[in-house]
């Protein structure tokens, strides 16, 4: 857990950049939560989130561009760091719960992560913007890259469970 928190974390040292005005940033570390769910499974996906999300907030400049503290939890990217979490959280479920972890497998698992964060990080933007509609449409700019982000995961993560079959226990085995 500790290392796919620090493996998050240095995600986050690819630079974001900004496009439009809605002050979130497009970054590549949104793929660290669905990778730490994928892998990890989903209480130990969560626990790296959580982990890194509680560095960020006491201060450590853990989030791309080198943001730490708690402006990044209250202001327009609020939504998606929290969307984080439910990210690890759908992607492990997804992943822990088929019997094969095909490809096909692990891009659900990883769409349905993706789209997590996309559950709370729009109405929080359209919150904080004082429109809903406009987080939405601002919101759009993220989906090419973010869909690019998908198959890496997916890919990834296809490799790794093939590699190490027994990383997690598959559907119907008992966890000792």
């Amino acid at each position: 857990m500790v290392v796919f928190a620090a493996f998050i974390a240095v995600l986050g040292l690819f630079p974001g950049f900004y496009v439009g005005a809605s002050g979130v940033p497009i970054v590549l570390q949104n793929v660290g939560p669905v990778l730490a769910g994928a892998v990890l499974g989903w209480r130990r996906g969560v626990a790296a989130v959580l982990l890194l999300l509680a560095l960020t907030a006491i201060g450590l400049p853990l989030l791309s561009g080198g943001r730490g503290g708690i402006a990044p939890f209250v202001g327009p990217s609020a939504g998606f760091l929290f969307g984080w979490i439910l990210a690890a959280l759908i992607t492990g479920l997804i992943v822990a719960r088929s019997r094969k972890r095909t490809l096909p497998v692990m891009l659900l698992a990883s769409l349905a992560g993706m789209l997590g964060e996309y559950v709370i990080g729009v109405p929080v933007l359209g919150l904080v913007l004082g429109d809903l509609r406009a987080g939405a449409v601002q919101s759009l700019v993220f989906v090419p890259g973010d869909l690019l982000k998908v198959v890496l995961a997916a890919v990834v993560t296809g490799l790794v469970h093939r590699a190490l079959p027994d990383l997690l226990p598959v559907r119907g085995d008992r966890v000792r």
